[in-house]
Order: structure tokens, then sequence, then C-alpha cells
């Protein structure tokens, strides 16, 4: 029977190769961007900054932790149902991600060898960090009888061109939360070990590190560029990545409320945690902030959580193409007004707090 429910989920390329999750809005991106305006970046005025965080890549503190461990070699045949099928996912998604990241670094520090030694060697080591939680990964869902084809994942998935600020406004959200994902995981864990039911958990202290080092290079990066963060666009900008990430998140994770649920934690209040501690991050260098706190945040989030649920009923059930897209159209419509208006909450300005602080 377990084998029955596992081979009904997943459709197999060949076997043991999962066909790659359908590309959707809420799906891990994979971006290119303008090499040459990359590389024609002045960052000298934030250099001494950028050469520390350099030398602390090439330090390479977690060479040695990406090792599986005796823990790993037993058999997985207990996670089934359900709880498999999301475990499967989370790693899947994970792995899409951290590969993200690696193609895009590693074409980075393609483009600019010979051109910005000092980014160009910064996005090498960033790519080799995220090869190696992506292969980590990779090789977690092998215990569950299936992997990916990285390979088949590079040619075939979509490409998405961001201008370099856009990439860094976007590059940046995504290595701060992980890093708040990672660790308010590992804490929870540390805290309850009866929950931690696969052993990759316990990786994820020193593996959030990595996403927390690569932040801080964007961070840095986006400093050298005041043009990036200092204009009425910047505001708008990251009012508009810091949604876009949070309420991709939430959706996502709301969604598979059970995979949270069989290690221990509560989706919504892992969520609004990982949101909280995110936009304060962002407030070190974007200039104003969303306000999480406004009663209409959540509300309005939740509403589109429930008119995903109502679309996902609408696309299991039968009847024409035609029909259900006039279905769903409201819905749509409902998503789009949601998101609109938590835009335009009020943002609180960060640079306005910090010189009333002054």
């Amino acid at each position: 029977m377990v084998d029955t429910i596992k081979k009904a989920d997943f459709t197999e390329l060949r076997p043991g190769i999962k066909v790659p999750a359908q590309e959707t809005i809420l799906t891990p991106r994979f971006y290119t961007t303008d090499f040459e305006a990359v590389a024609r970046m002045e960052v000298e005025v934030n250099a001494a900054e950028l050469e520390a965080l350099l030398e602390e890549f090439r330090v390479d503190y977690n060479r040695h932790h990406f090792v599986r461990d005796a823990e790993f070699d037993q058999s997985w045949e207990h996670i089934d149902g359900e709880t498999r099928r999301l475990f499967v996912e989370f790693l899947e998604r994970s792995c899409t991600a951290e590969f993200s990241g690696f193609l895009l670094y590693k074409e980075l520090s393609r483009k600019l060898k010979g051109r910005n030694p000092l980014l160009a060697e910064s996005f090498a080591l960033m790519a080799r960090d995220e090869a190696r939680h992506a292969g980590f990964l990779n090789k977690a869902m092998s215990d569950f009888n299936l992997s990916l084809d990285l390979g088949f994942l590079t040619q075939t998935h979509q490409y998405t061109y961001f201008q370099p600020k856009f990439i860094f406004y976007a590059t940046y959200l995504s290595e701060k939360i992980g890093y708040w994902r990672y660790i308010t995981i590992f804490r929870h864990l540390e805290a309850h070990p009866e929950d931690r039911v696969y052993p990759i958990f316990k990786f994820f202290e020193n593996w959030c590190q990595d996403e927390n080092r690569h932040g801080d290079f964007f961070d840095a990066v986006m400093r050298a560029q005041p043009q990036f963060l200092n204009d009425w666009r910047a505001r708008l900008w990251s009012r508009f990545f810091l949604l876009s990430v949070f309420a991709t998140m939430y959706l996502n994770d709301i969604q598979r409320a059970g995979f949270y649920r069989a290690i221990g934690l509560d989706a919504r209040e892992y969520d609004i945690h990982v949101i909280s501690k995110t936009n304060e991050t962002a407030g070190r260098v974007f200039p104003v902030v969303l306000d999480v706190e406004h009663p209409d945040f959540y509300r309005r989030l939740d509403q589109c959580v429930e008119n995903n649920c109502r679309l996902g009923e609408i696309a299991q059930a039968e009847g024409p193409k035609v029909l259900k897209f006039f279905r769903k159209l409201p819905l749509y419509l409902s998503n789009l007004g949601h998101l609109v208006a938590l835009y335009f909450i009020p943002p609180i300005d960060v640079r306005a707090q910090q010189t009333a602080v002054r």
C-alpha cells in the first residue's frame, strides 16, 4: 500500500529520477541578468567590507560539514503517504532554489572573470556553497527513492531576466529569508529532538550561516551602489520585493502545513516569525520595510490562502477548461486585489527611524 501511495504522487523521467515540479508563479525561479552591467559596477567605496567577506568565503567554514553520517543509513519507508509526499516536495523545492543560485552565481563569476576580480571570486565561492547545498538535498531525496536530474533541469527550466538591481534585491532577500527559515527550524528541533524525524535538519545551523554570509555580500554590494537604495524608485521596489518574497513563502507554506506539522511546527506561526525577522533584517539595507504588524497584513494573506484552496478544488473538478477559467477568474482578481492593497499599506521608513534615534 505504501508503494502505491508513493508512485501515485510522482511522475518519473526514468526510474528513480523525478519529473521536475510544474513551474508556476509560486515555484523557485531561475534568473539571468545583464552580466556586462554587473562587470562595470564600481565597488571601491565598500571594498574593505567586500574583501573581508571574500576572505570568509575563502576560509570555507563548512567544507567538512555536508557529510552524511550513519543516521542516514536506514530505511525511510515509515515516512509514508501524504507526509512522504510533502517531504519530497520540501527537498525538491529547496534543491531547486539552491541550484538556481548556483547557476546564477557561476555564470556571474564566469562573465566577470578578468573584469571585476573581487566580485568574480566572490560569486565563484558562493556558487560552490550553493552547489554543495543542492547536492546534499538531492542526495536526501534519494532516501525517498527519487532524485532530480539537475542537468535536465538546467536545460528545461525557464529563466527570468532581471536587471542587476533587481537581481540583488531578490537574491539578498532569498538568502536572508533562507537564513531565518533554516535557523528557526534548527532551534525548534534542538529544543524538541523528538520532532526531528529526518537527520537533514541537524545540518541547518551551519548551513544557514552560508545563507547569512551570502546575504551580507549582497548587502555590501548594494551599499556600494547608492543609486540602488537612495531614491524614490528604491522605496517602491523594496516594498515590491519584500511583499513578493513574503507572500510567496506564506502561500506555499500554509498550503503545505502538513510538512511543518510533521516536525512539530505550526506553519502559520513559523511564517509569521520568519517574515518578522527577515523584515527586520532587511531594514539594515532597504530604505523602507513592510508594516507586517498592520491588522490587514495577515488577514489579506489568509484570504489569498483561502482563494488558492478554492482554485485547487476547481482545478481538480471535472468540467470544460473554459468553464473552469471563468470560475477561477474572480479568485485570481481577488488575490490581485489583496496583494495590491498590501502593497499600499504605508511602509515603515527605516531611514527616518534611524535619524530619530540619533
